[in-house]
């Protein structure tokens, strides 16, 4: 494998890795995928010159799956295409994502999907391996849809 194929599947495990530390509420794996000081921005729809969520910092990171958990009774980030520009130390990647949210009450269950684009910028850490350094994610549009609810049983 050439550096270039090994780096860029380094760098889309990291939007692997993001994706099942979101959805299975962990908070200390999801901090871990950026750099310390890393910073993740979501602008939403609405949102024009501030976003909805600007954080800094493995601290505040750590608690994103922790707030999913308490607002959804699931979520499910499904990962599709993505493409990178490699360098040596750093990188920028653009990743496309359906981020499903699922809510149940008495009558059913509805899915919240947001149809988004992850823009990335990587840089190796201290010990080569790559984090992520900022995440800008743009949801470019929602959709609320009627679910089935399902096994109370979480999958692992």
């Amino acid at each position: 494998m050439t550096d270039h194929a090994a780096d860029e599947l380094a760098l889309r495990e990291l939007a692997a890795r993001y994706a099942i530390a979101a959805d299975e509420g962990d908070g200390d794996g999801y901090a871990t995928i950026f750099l310390p000081g890393g910073h993740l921005v979501v602008f939403r729809p609405d949102d024009t010159d501030t976003p909805s969520t600007d954080l800094t910092g493995h601290d505040r990171l750590a608690a994103v799956p922790r707030l999913l958990a308490e607002r959804f009774d699931r979520t499910f980030h499904l990962i599709g295409q993505s493409i990178y520009a490699i360098g040596t130390d750093e990188a920028t990647g653009v990743i496309y994502c359906m981020a499903h949210h699922l809510t149940v009450n008495r009558d059913g269950a509805t899915d919240h999907v947001m149809h988004m684009r992850y823009r990335d910028d990587y840089r190796r850490d201290g010990h080569g391996v790559w984090k992520i350094a900022e995440r800008i994610a743009h949801v470019d549009w929602t959709e609320t849809r009627p679910a089935d609810a399902p096994n109370p049983v979480r999958s692992p």
